[in-house]
């Protein structure tokens, strides 16, 4: 990340930090705060969402909460913000991972709400695009959504197939994809002829 020393703060001073800060209910207002950077902290969200601290996973669910609440992207680094400190993360992949889909509506009306396994509810659309990459290797596809701030949610395999099964072809910059509709968009998943040619 910072290539900074990692800094040993009171994990603890951090929550109380962040419950001192949080007004209601969702996220913090991270966006508006900009506090010193203290440097990095020996915190780290694994591939599959779980945290950990000092190479231990954190089993407290409403610890993952108050810590997820007060998390920011710049650039391509993550941190904990709070109104008095920023402190440096490390983000295997995305850090929030999409356990759950829905469909609300059908057509051209239909959107796609996707829950995390931090308690975000998300509908996908404009403000929430869906993007899916292509391992270059594996080829196999690995699906995004957007939360919030640049901080997107991994789609699990089961979401991910829903969503398969909800899809469909439809013409984007000249060419056929298959993908799926939300929020009156739509998001392509596949070139439509790399589909067929699968089966």
């Amino acid at each position: 990340m910072s290539g900074q020393i990692p800094v040993k703060p009171d994990v603890m001073g951090i929550a109380q930090s962040a419950r001192a800060a949080l007004k209601g209910k969702g996220p913090a207002p991270v966006h508006l705060w900009n506090p010193p950077f203290l440097g990095d902290i020996d915190m780290r969200i694994a591939r599959d969402g779980t945290w950990y601290h000092e190479g231990a996973p954190i089993r407290r669910p409403a610890m993952v909460r108050l810590f997820s609440s007060i998390l920011r992207k710049d650039g391509a680094d993550y941190f904990l913000v709070t109104p008095v400190e920023k402190l440096g993360i490390t983000v295997e992949d995305a850090p929030f991972v999409a356990t759950d889909v829905t469909r609300e509506g059908a057509g051209e009306r239909q959107v796609l709400v996707f829950e995390t396994h931090v308690g975000d509810r998300v509908e996908a659309g404009p403000d929430h695009p869906i993007r899916v990459e292509i391992d270059a290797q594996s080829q196999e596809p690995a699906p995004y959504v957007h939360v919030r701030g640049g901080l997107e949610a991994r789609i699990d395999r089961k979401s991910f197939y829903r969503m398969v099964e909800w899809g469909e072809e439809a013409g984007q910059g000249g060419e056929r994809w298959f993908g799926v509709r939300s929020g009156g968009m739509f998001f392509a998943m596949v070139r439509a002829e790399d589909l067929s040619g699968a089966g």
